[in-house]
């Protein structure tokens, strides 16, 4: 039998003994977050990506919204009390966070920024993050999430009016 391979992901998760279960797909390049939803046989609202920012005083802030939204730089703005936020360049997230685009996740990064998450999390009995690595997800309770990553709720995406 093949022992499943760890992300760092779970190991923090192991050592805080926060329940997750894990699930591996074939990563693609091209794959978009609700393809995944699909591999996954999930419903899109229950799969979250991690984007990670950069606030106008230079302080980064990580955000964790549904795969089929758009992450609001102005709410985003607004709750990391920033004049402005803006995405950080793909080159950039490797040597800030440890992790790869696309294997994103908010648990475990090199280093622990202010991380929101969307609030329609807390509603779900079980949500999907990034694993650490492309091609690996984990499914934990939000507020599991919430506990492990330091995430506060808030409104963040777009269309929400």
């Amino acid at each position: 039998m093949k022992k499943e391979e760890k992300t760092n992901v779970m190991r923090v998760l192991d050592g805080k003994k926060i329940p997750y279960t894990s699930h591996t797909y074939k990563p693609d390049a091209s794959m978009s977050g609700e393809e995944i939803a699909g591999i996954l046989g999930e419903d899109p609202v229950k799969v979250f990506k991690t984007l990670v920012t950069q606030g106008k005083s230079g302080a980064y802030y990580v955000f964790v919204v549904p795969v089929a939204e758009e992450l609001d730089l102005k709410k985003a703005a607004l709750v990391s009390g920033e004049k402005s936020v803006s995405m950080i360049r793909q080159k950039e997230l490797l040597p800030l966070t440890g992790y790869v685009h696309g294997g994103c996740s908010p648990i475990g990064m090199k280093k622990q920024f202010p991380t929101f998450i969307h609030e329609t999390a807390a509603g779900l009995d079980r949500i999907y993050v990034s694993a650490g690595k492309v091609g690996f997800q984990i499914c934990l309770s939000p507020s599991d999430l919430i506990s492990a990553a330091g995430c506060r709720a808030a409104d963040l995406v777009k269309g929400n009016e």
